[in-house]
């Protein structure tokens, strides 16, 4: 069983939890995810009012700028707040690099085992408590000034906000290569069917209700980048209302995101959730 090592009074706390997601239309008996945590470890549980989880595979160099930077901004914001880093997998010092930061926002660090944005992701949601829950990249491609427009959004009546590079007052600080320009367009054209009329489901910024983001997220399968889409088409399927936020980004040179292998797996997946949604919606007019 893996063992959970949390700080009392500290701002970091270090969990790890075993993570297993169903690979999709593979099996017809679906895997749960399943978590250990060490039962003997007691901490004193605070109300939060945002859980922010940060999807991190070997970003020593960088996790520690980003975590400061996120944690200034909410500091301000007005409201309470966790950082949760999922580290999936990294080889480098990931995890050690949040031991010299000494913040005002707790930060919380899980590992996940099973590869994929998807599933780190997945697993952060899966483990919070707080009112909303959301996520965003380690690269800082969006401003972390976006986070409390986010969360007044919400704070509004809104269920579900997440960032958009092309609607209305959107656009590029720092533009994408070519190649990655004409990649998206290519992904938005095969995933608009799912996604209705939204314009952007990649961008890295995502909010939304805890409850609905926890009862959503125990339902997804999508491990690696287009979990994004699976989750936007879940969420339309129960009529949901998704606010669009623009975000001025910026693109980061140093992107975990491999245009070639990571862009055809993404096309696959795309395929795959709306294979995935088809049986499901069939299997439930039965």
């Amino acid at each position: 069983m893996p063992e959970a090592l949390l700080e009392e009074g500290s701002a970091l706390h270090i969990e790890d939890a075993e993570f297993s997601l169903a690979i999709p239309d593979r099996s017809s008996a679906a895997r749960r995810p399943r978590y250990a945590l060490a039962a003997s470890c007691q901490y004193r549980r605070r109300a939060y009012d945002l859980d922010l989880i940060i999807p991190a595979l070997n970003e020593a160099q960088r996790i520690g700028k980003t975590v400061a930077a996120i944690s200034q901004q909410l500091e301000t914001s007005g409201f309470a707040s966790r950082i949760t880093v999922v580290d999936n997998g990294s080889v480098d010092a990931t995890a050690a690099a949040l031991d010299r930061l000494h913040l005002a926002t707790p930060v919380r660090v899980m590992s996940c085992r099973t590869r994929g944005k998807g599933a780190a992701v997945r697993a952060g949601i899966l483990q919070s408590t707080a009112r909303y829950v959301g996520y965003c990249d380690a690269d800082l491609s969006t401003p972390v000034g976006s986070i409390p427009d986010a969360l007044t959004r919400l704070e509004a009546g809104a269920a579900v906000v997440i960032g958009s590079r092309r609607c209305a007052g959107a656009g590029y600080e720092v533009p994408q290569p070519f190649v990655r320009r004409v990649g998206s367009r290519v992904f938005n054209r095969a995933s608009a069917s799912l996604v209705g009329g939204l314009t952007d489901t990649q961008c890295g910024l995502k909010l939304m209700r805890g409850d609905l983001g926890r009862e959503i997220f125990s339902q997804m399968q999508m491990e690696g980048f287009a979990f994004d889409v699976e989750l936007i088409a879940r969420l339309l399927r129960r009529d949901t209302d998704v606010h669009e936020l623009p975000i001025r980004w910026s693109n980061d040179e140093a992107s975990t995101f491999n245009v070639v292998s990571d862009g055809v797996r993404a096309f696959q997946d795309v395929f795959l959730v709306r294979r995935m949604l088809r049986k499901s919606h069939n299997y439930a007019n039965r």
